[in-house]
């Protein structure tokens, strides 16, 4: 399938030919340092065109041969928002594989794919915002928090966890050649920062010295240090007043001088208006001192337009031109390694082909990857569901057929992927599967109008509506037609079907509803809209001939006929003619389409009751939505708060769902879908299995269906402590990290951090220590037997915990800390000799000051499948203890 259509070519800016006074410039000389080649090129600029190329969105300058460039581009788990691209499970997920290795394998996906989709785009002369090569991930912020809404971004709440799948998403990403990357990565968002959504604008972050270093700082060292990222993003935040993109303490004394990174610094997107304006920090009386203190102080790349005031900022005073020219050399030392100022020829990565998107190998580790994100939390011997013992299947719960929890935020485009409910199906063909929706999210929230609302004629008997695809945004050339389950789209600049292009198409539905009682119903149109990229979208819908609603954009911004919601009346619970138009164009972004609807309280509940009363086994598949959490929404439903979550109990809704059906006496396996953890209470309590699946990519259906199978048999392991109550936890606002994640936690979890059951069995034997008597600033070595002495093949993790002197370091160490982790796969039988070598790093402390280094003292070691001590792990871990003398500092 095409990327894009021809007629787009002539709305994006050619590249720029060089003028005849810079042939055999400097800059064009590709033997050259990039350093050389970037003073030459930023020389030539004039003032207003060094503050033109200093924000995200850098216009074209022909008299250089400079193309238009938007270092704006996204791969938290695939390339996304620029057409269809390999989706893998969210962040979160694939913190839960605990396998590094796949991570940098994703990475290379990620960046593969950028290039391919990068090299497609320049050949049609495009260079807009999502098609670059500068990738703003991986997310490495420590999710301190199970209440804020982008933790799902992230790897989870241990540093070292963190670190070390950040490092390997960026060594993936970037490429074995550093003065040549793939793309660049860009490490977000730096530093402390963690919510609340609601306040990241104004909010001031006072982390103490310790805290800083021990939990907040480490993750990014690694992934600048040790992975030698390109870019770094700066976070909304202040911290200790100032705020991060304007902080000499981050962007200066550490990361300049502490860590030598010689890359280039991004701001979050309006981070630097935030400078200036009254409901923000409010640090800068206008744009001019913003844009001059962002400079100074170090942030390169303005994404928003707060830049354009520098040229009166130099005008002024408040900056030298010089100031601005050092900034400048470093984000084109950027695009001259990656090749953007060379013949194409000369680049390697410039002849990866489009071919490359979404290819076998790719798609494959995407299966990969969900199969290893899932993680088993209970298991009374239910699983693996016996082959033929259940006839009849009941699949319930909002997330069994939601197209959103299978993607989860800032995610990849996927090609017809299948909704859970679909692949349990499949999977077990055998037994009569059937479907409810179960309960809304929460009471009051819309979710998607379910596929057994509808039905694509009156007297037929598949569930659906009748699709008719359009290859123009006038209904009039129908290029495909196909029956629609539901109606539940991502088309961001993609064709829904071949034949058409992905700037301007249009669908019809025709078909069916029926409503289980009669009444008023709110429904709405979830729009795929996307500002400012000047789309435009149009729908309406048709019941019973009448017109129930439509709706429409201009410009790029909504012009209202009605609301996107509106609520529709029936009589009875007959079946009713709808017919629904949906019309998009734009010139490269936006498409995708939800019909939601507003369930009357209880009403989901009884069907899914009835449902399990005439089953033999129910699939409770529930949990949370990325339309609920994730970045700064407008979400205030009970539980819920502006993205983040004020409570992290299963809501309400969906608990009384299970109880209900729970109360049929039916077998049930709970399968949670989710970005941040859940205080599942009730269901560890009553029911017989808990998978966690998180948001778990394109293949997440597939997953789950072969772990309820056996056919994969499942080893995640929680990236985040799962706690029992929020009244467990201090208040949101407070960074301070006692009594937050495993590593300072005193109650106790629901699920450990580390924590995952398996179908097999394994044991740990023979730890032994190189020494047991260790100078400090020296490694140590352990070593152990891992045998998987169960009936079935599998993976295990095996992770090292130290464990400090209690008394030491002033009572500021954690309790414990994971130092080491491995995942291994074994057969049924096998044995495997695991070596793991601990460096002084990995066994230092942070004192009060802030200040790392290798302590005194007698420290713990234990090696096993979960926390040492966890009551529910299922090995018991080896233990032995060592002994530190002297002391060894660190490098911050």
């Amino acid at each position: 399938m095409r990327l894009f259509s021809c007629s787009l070519v002539a709305l994006f800016l050619m590249p720029a030919a060089v003028s005849a006074q810079t042939q055999g410039a400097v800059y064009l000389n590709p033997g050259l340092l990039p350093e050389q080649r970037a003073h030459d090129l930023v020389s030539r600029m004039t003032l207003e065109e060094k503050a033109a190329q200093s924000m995200n969105t850098a216009p074209a300058i022909p008299k250089l041969g400079i193309p238009a460039y938007d270092y704006w581009s996204e791969g938290l788990h695939g390339v996304a928002r620029s057409g269809y691209s390999t989706l893998f499970p969210q962040a979160i997920g694939m913190a839960a594989t605990w396998d590094a290795p796949l991570l940098h394998g994703i990475g290379e996906v990620v960046s593969t794919e950028a290039r391919a989709k990068f090299n497609e785009a320049t050949r049609h002369d495009i260079h807009s915002i999502y098609f670059g090569l500068t990738i703003w991930s991986p997310n490495i912020n420590i999710f301190r928090d199970p209440r804020w809404g982008r933790g799902q971004e992230t790897y989870g709440e241990d540093p070292l966890l963190t670190g070390t799948l950040g490092l390997n998403f960026v060594r993936g990403l970037q490429g074995p050649d550093p003065l040549h990357p793939r793309v660049i990565a860009t490490p977000k968002h730096f530093a402390v920062h963690s919510g609340p959504e609601s306040e990241r604008h104004k909010f001031n972050v006072d982390p103490t010295p310790h805290d800083l270093w021990d939990t907040y700082l480490p993750q990014f060292r690694m992934a600048i240090v040790d992975g030698k990222a390109d870019s770094i993003m700066c976070a909304y935040n202040a911290i200790d007043g100032v705020p991060a993109c304007a902080s000499d303490l981050l962007l200066n004394q550490v990361l300049r001088k502490d860590w030598k990174f010689d890359g280039f610094v991004t701001s979050d997107c309006g981070a630097v208006d935030d400078f200036f304006q009254q409901k923000a920090h409010h640090t800068s009386p206008d744009k001019e001192h913003a844009a001059a203190t962002a400079v100074l102080m170090g942030t390169d790349t303005n994404c928003g337009s707060t830049y354009k005031a520098l040229p009166a900022a130099v005008q002024s005073g408040l900056l030298k031109e010089s100031d601005l020219d050092r900034t400048l050399e470093r984000l084109f030392v950027a695009r001259i390694r990656l090749g953007l100022f060379d013949p194409p020829a000369s680049v390697p990565y410039a002849q990866i082909p489009f071919s490359e998107d979404r290819s076998p190998a790719h798609l494959a580790l995407s299966l990969k990857a969900s199969r290893e994100s899932m993680v088993l939390l209970k298991n009374d011997g239910i699983l693996p569901l016996s082959p033929g013992k259940y006839k009849r299947i009941a699949v319930i719960g909002p997330n069994a057929d939601s197209l959103a929890a299978l993607e989860g935020n800032y995610n990849a485009i996927p090609e017809n992927p299948k909704m859970p409910v679909d692949v349990l199906r499949e999977e077990f063909v055998q037994a009569k599967l059937t479907y409810a929706e179960g309960a809304p999210y929460a009471d009051g929230v819309a979710l998607t109008a379910p596929r057994t609302l509808f039905h694509p004629a009156a007297g037929d008997t598949r569930e659906g509506l009748k699709a008719e695809y359009f290859a123009k945004p006038d209904f009039a050339s129908p290029v495909a037609s196909r029956i629609d389950p539901e109606i539940d789209f991502d088309w961001n600049s993609a064709a829904p079907v071949p034949g058409q292009a992905q700037d301007a198409f249009s669908v019809r539905w025709t078909g069916t509803i029926a409503m289980p009682q009669a009444g008023d119903f709110e429904f709405n149109m979830r729009l795929a809209h996307c500002y400012p990229c000047g789309d435009h979208e149009q729908f309406r819908v048709l019941l019973d001939g009448e017109e129930a609603a439509h709706f429409g954009t201009s410009k790029g911004e909504f012009r209202e006929s009605t609301t996107p919601r509106f609520t529709m009346h029936f009589a009875d619970t007959k079946p009713h003619t709808i017919l629904i138009e949906y019309a998009h164009r734009a010139p490269l972004f936006g498409g995708g389409i939800t019909l939601e609807w507003v369930p009357p309280a209880g009403v989901l509940q009884a069907e899914a009751v009835k449902l399990a009363e005439s089953s033999d086994l129910v699939v409770a598949m529930v949990g949370l939505s990325p339309e609920l959490e994730g970045e700064e929404m407008k979400v205030t439903a009970a539980g819920f708060a502006g993205g983040d979550r004020t409570d992290i109990v299963l809501p309400e809704s969906q608990r009384r769902m299970l109880e209900e059906v729970a109360a049929t006496g039916k077998p049930m396996v709970v399968v949670l879908l989710n970005g941040s953890a859940l205080a599942v209470n009730w269901a560890k309590d009553h029911a017989n299995a808990i998978l966690e699946a998180w948001y778990p990519g394109e293949y997440g259906g597939q997953a789950i269906a072969e772990t309820l199978a056996g056919k994969n048999n499942p080893a995640g392991r929680l990236p985040v402590t799962f706690y029992k109550s929020v009244a467990d936890l201090p208040a949101f606002t407070d960074y301070a990290m006692k009594n937050r994640t495993y590593r300072y936690f005193s109650g106790s979890p629901l699920f450990g951090f580390g924590y995952g059951l398996s179908y097999t069995h394994f044991t740990y034997s023979h730890l032994v220590l190189s020494t047991h008597a260790l100078d400090a600033g020296k490694e140590i070595t352990a070593e152990v037997d891992l045998r998987n002495d169960g009936h079935r093949d599998g993976d295990e993790v095996a992770q090292v915990y130290l464990l400090p002197p209690a008394s030491g370091n002033d009572g500021l160490s954690p309790k414990q800390q994971l130092v080491g982790f491995q995942r291994v796969s074994l057969k049924a039988g096998e044995s495997r000799h695991l070596r793991f070598v601990l460096t002084p790093r990995e066994i230092s402390e942070v004192d009060g000051k802030g200040e790392r280094s290798v302590q005194a003292g007698s420290y713990g070691l234990a090696i096993g499948g979960a926390l040492p001590g966890d009551p529910a792990a299922p090995a018991a871990a080896q233990m032995t203890t060592f002994t530190i003398t002297g002391s060894a500092p660190l490098p911050r």
